[in-house]
């Protein structure tokens, strides 16, 4: 070792050569063990394979399929053979009074779901935010609807619309609305709006269990400075609570959206779509078209019309996402 006295009472050592020796070694170690840990750039695109694997093979190879059948005539008793006749089944089923019908239909179920769903669930999340005995007894109870199966609900709920013993029925003959002897489900007026009850009373747990989380995340530092400048309730949910939640609610309204336009196991259970088209959606409508009346390509223009409406859906949310974060 060779020193140099850089003041009166300072000694630096510098390192010789057999110490710059072990430091060069035990960086390259260390680089080792780095690239070791790190590996080859192309290790996320491994684990990502599968992912993608799965998306193309059951997504995207099947939504192009759908695609060529839609401008096709291809019948389920000859799958195999196709021919090519451009948009002609768009301009049929567009042309047709009952295809109408059933797009009016599914606008009314979607928006009466997200409505009901987030109105409910948004309640319902606010009392179980708040402090009273039991409220982890509740919160696990509240979670009771969505937890079933779909089909067990269905077939509750056709057991509680029972013409003769349903309690709902009951329920409905007390307040003076007659559903007439076929029953509920078997009335035209009726039979929309008992698919619409048994469908929200299922969602809103998931939007309350959602929203319920988004709520833990409000600053109470904001609700409190609001309390103390002499804030109600409503200025307080308005001004701190509202802002906090408009994400959330955007992101559940999409799902609720996306999830009502794709149902069919509820639907089909209770009332198969009717009575007479009352309760018939674009999923039953593909349906009927693919596995009753056995038109492949008219079946799969309906379901393009059915993903075109989710596209402009998810485009719209985004669309008013950014503005309002702009506006913000």
């Amino acid at each position: 070792m060779t020193e140099r006295n850089r003041g009166p009472h300072v000694l630096v050592r510098s390192p010789g050569p057999a110490a710059g020796t072990v430091a060069g070694r035990r960086d390259g170690l260390n680089g080792r063990r780095r690239r070791s840990v790190t590996g080859s750039p192309w290790t996320p695109y491994f684990f990502l394979a599968p992912a993608a694997l799965y998306l193309v093979v059951f997504q995207l190879v099947p939504l192009l399929q759908e695609v060529w059948l839609s401008f096709t005539r291809t019948t389920l008793l000859n799958p195999t053979f196709s021919a090519w006749v451009g948009t002609a089944n768009f301009q049929s089923i567009f042309a047709n009074p009952a295809f109408r019908q059933t797009l009016l239909t599914t606008l009314v179920y979607v928006l009466a779901c997200v409505v009901g769903s987030v109105g409910l669930g948004l309640g319902v999340a606010l009392l179980l935010n708040g402090r009273f005995p039991g409220r982890p007894v509740a919160r696990s109870l509240v979670t009771i609807p969505w937890a079933a199966p779909g089909i067990a609900v269905a077939l509750i709920a056709v057991w509680m619309f029972n013409p003769q013993y349903g309690i709902l029925t009951r329920l409905l003959r007390a307040v003076g609305i007659d559903p007439g002897a076929s029953g509920v489900l078997d009335n035209p007026q009726l039979a929309l709006g008992a698919i619409l009850v048994t469908t929200i009373w299922q969602l809103v747990p998931f939007v309350a269990v959602v929203l319920l989380s988004a709520l833990q995340a409000v600053p109470q530092e904001l609700v409190e400075a609001a309390q103390v400048d002499g804030a109600g309730r409503w200025t307080i949910f308005r001004v701190v609570t509202w802002q906090v939640l408009k994400p959330t609610i955007g992101l559940v309204a999409v799902l609720m959206t996306i999830w009502s336009l794709r149902r069919f196991e509820l639907i089909w259970l209770m009332t198969r779509g009717g009575p007479i088209g009352s309760t018939r959606t674009l999923v039953i409508d593909l349906y009927a078209q693919a596995f009753e009346s056995k038109q492949l390509g008219t079946a799969a223009a309906i379901g393009m019309v059915g993903i075109v409406i989710s596209l402009i859906v998810i485009v719209g949310s985004q669309l008013v996402a950014r503005a309002a974060a702009k506006e913000a």
